[in-house]
């Protein structure tokens, strides 16, 4: 198994086309084509997680954040971000960054987070625009169910809780073939009409290059009429953040144990505890500040997120508590998540590689440390 293997894996619950502009997500350090011996997961690179991929043999490292965040114009050792890549380079050990590519993943950083508190009935908080596309092609009518199928097998098709869905009109098409065409049907040169479905469809942008490839390979034209638009429908399954409900209203304060307890956090900072009692939860892990407007309009009860200012807390205005809840602390379990998906999925792949291992860190990398 080589790292591009492993890639693959991490691209299907985690397109790196939805990872945010100001990312720098995929295969940072290493060759895609370097065979694999183990695979350590992380929630950061540093030179202590370094040090544990060489112990423990693994020449990958998958991690969340990534360690090259700006362009680095020197490698001297001069900084912490410097002397990591350094010692992954020296050791011929890969590093893959996932970041906000899981971030906005449906079963990503928030469903984890989610799950891990126990909360029901997901959605997103801040949907990815742009996102959804739509084809619209002209087939034969003896092909359409070919070509149909084809597409729904690449993933067309798929709109929130349904698949294969699509919209079918029946029209006449016509064309006329020059000397250099090679028409399926009619000659060339001869102005033809023929009884065609147009076939519409909505797909996520990632998959549009195998739709395509499907769309090219089952539809019997030479030359295929075809039109991609991208639409401003919301994402119901990619984005930011998560909205969600308790099982049963929890008095705040219980609510808050249950988080310090769930998330094994010292202390939670909150603005105004406007709310006696707490049913619905907008999460969002790491920096989300920039999203509490989006919870205010969800019209949660809590906001739970990291990474909050001083004036952030007054943004609450006793419309809804606002919950910092660390950092570190609201990622944590998604290493846990990635070594279960990378580790059912390489042994079903290939049972047979029972000594590649993906191995969870141990090194604690949370910088923020409490008193």
């Amino acid at each position: 198994m080589i790292i591009q293997d492993v890639m693959g894996y991490l691209e299907e619950i985690a397109p790196l086309k939805y990872a945010e502009d100001f990312d720098n997500v995929g295969l940072l350090v290493g060759n895609e084509n370097t065979e694999i011996t183990n695979i350590l997961v992380s929630l950061d690179t540093l030179e202590t997680v370094v040090e544990e991929a060489i112990e423990k043999n693994c020449n990958l490292i998958v991690s969340f954040h990534p360690i090259i965040f700006k362009g680095l114009k020197k490698l001297n050792g001069n900084s912490y971000v410097e002397r990591t890549v350094i010692k992954a380079i020296q050791n011929n050990i890969a590093i893959y960054a996932i970041h906000t590519a899981l971030d906005n993943a449906w079963i990503g950083v928030n469903a984890i987070l989610c799950n891990t508190l126990n909360l029901k009935k997901l959605s997103v908080l801040v949907p990815k625009n742009d996102t959804v596309h739509k084809l619209v092609t002209f087939v034969p009518n003896n092909d359409a169910e070919k070509v149909r199928t084809a597409l729904f097998n690449a993933g067309a098709g798929s709109i929130g809780n349904y698949n294969n869905c699509s919209f079918n009109v029946n029209g006449l098409g016509s064309f006329k073939g020059n000397q250099d065409s090679n028409p399926v049907i009619s000659e060339k040169g001869v102005l033809h009409f023929e009884e065609e479905t147009m076939i519409s469809v909505t797909f996520q942008k990632h998959l549009e290059k195998a739709i395509l490839e499907n769309l090219f390979k089952y539809h019997p034209y030479e030359e295929v009429a075809y039109e991609v638009t991208t639409l401003n429908n919301h994402n119901q399954h990619l984005g930011l953040g998560m909205i969600a409900e308790l099982d049963a209203e929890m008095p705040i304060a219980q609510f808050l144990e249950t988080i310090k307890t769930q998330l094994n956090i010292p202390i939670i900072k909150h603005s105004e505890l406007c709310k006696s009692h707490i049913k619905n939860v907008a999460v969002l892990g790491g920096s989300g500040s920039f999203a509490i407007n989006h919870a205010i309009n969800a019209k949660v009860d809590i906001f739970l997120t990291a990474d909050l200012k001083y004036h952030d807390f007054f943004s609450a205005e006793n419309k809804l508590v606002i919950a910092d809840i660390g950092h570190y602390e609201s990622e944590q379990f998604t290493k846990n998540y990635l070594v279960d998906y990378l580790s059912k999925k390489i042994t079903n792949f290939a049972p047979a590689l029972q000594e590649s291992k993906v191995m969870l860190s141990t090194t604690n990398t949370n910088p923020v440390k409490y008193f």
